[in-house]
């Protein structure tokens, strides 16, 4: 019984978000769900989810600090760093061959793939005929992003990653240290638009060549997930590439037949429509 009264109060809750705000948690995993809103709980000084529910539609800071629970923000620049290796060698000879090229990092949270992803392509001399869009719903992590800053601590795991993903420079070149803190050289934020865009309710970025959208589907249920990779698939150019996180796939999707596997650990794709 207290089972089923959680989960009656779990979709009350994620039905008055949806209709007061219009962010779409509905068809998120539910165990996934039930942590943030376990966590949340316990921050928010709530008993019950009933609790919740009158604040969150009145209060809007305090809906704000749900949303921030909501979102994962856990990132770190050239994360999985044989991703990055894998990207330079197997598909930035194709982009290579392109004029332009238009590139979507999905769930971009505080910022750190969009910068890395940049730096790679200025190393490949392909980052001034690039655009990029980075995006992610959590406003908060939009702003960090846009201000490329991260704490100093941090930036001996960067180098590391950087190094090991086959980077040609010294990663110094990328940030000055300030106030205890690493600030990302302007430059390398030239060619990215951080903007607000939600994958549960929000529709098609058009002629992509490159889609990077890494450990964010873990977070959806089947009906989501679909909708998502529809939208990467018709965002997509012919032979454009999407990218997953380790954990994720296009196997057992209604997608899989669209694409060629470019490399199956670290779920790089290439749509081909055959």
């Amino acid at each position: 019984m207290e089972d089923k009264k959680k989960e009656l109060e779990t979709g009350l809750l994620l039905e008055a978000i949806f209709q007061c705000y219009g962010h779409d948690f509905r068809n998120y995993s539910r165990a996934s769900m039930d942590r943030r809103i376990r966590n949340f709980l316990i921050k928010s000084g709530c008993e019950t989810i009933s609790e919740i529910i009158p604040k969150v539609i009145h209060n809007q800071p305090f809906f704000e600090l749900f949303l921030k629970e909501c979102s994962i923000t856990v990132t770190e620049m050239f994360r999985d760093p044989f991703f990055y290796k894998s990207i330079r060698h197997r598909v930035v000879p194709l982009l290579k061959t392109y004029p332009y090229l238009k590139i979507w990092n999905a769930g971009c949270a505080t910022g750190e793939e969009a910068y890395s992803l940049a730096i790679l392509l200025m190393e490949e001399e392909l980052y001034s005929r690039s655009t990029m869009f980075a995006t992610d719903f959590n406003d908060s992590a939009l702003e960090q992003a846009k201000q490329g800053i991260y704490a100093l601590d941090n930036i001996k795991q960067f180098t590391e990653n950087y190094q090991k993903s086959g980077g040609t420079r010294s990663f110094s070149e990328y940030y000055h240290a300030k106030y205890e803190s690493g600030v990302i050289k302007q430059s390398l934020g030239s060619r990215i638009t951080f903007a607000n865009h939600n994958l549960a309710t929000d529709s098609v970025f058009g002629e992509q060549h490159l889609i990077l959208c890494r450990n964010v589907l873990i977070y959806f249920n089947k009906e989501l997930k679909n909708r998502v990779l529809n939208i990467f698939d018709e965002s997509l150019v012919h032979n454009g590439f999407l990218c997953l996180g380790s954990k994720e796939s296009l196997m057992f999707t209604d997608f899989y037949e669209n694409y060629k596997v470019i490399d199956k650990e670290w779920k790089i794709y290439q749509k081909t429509d055959y």
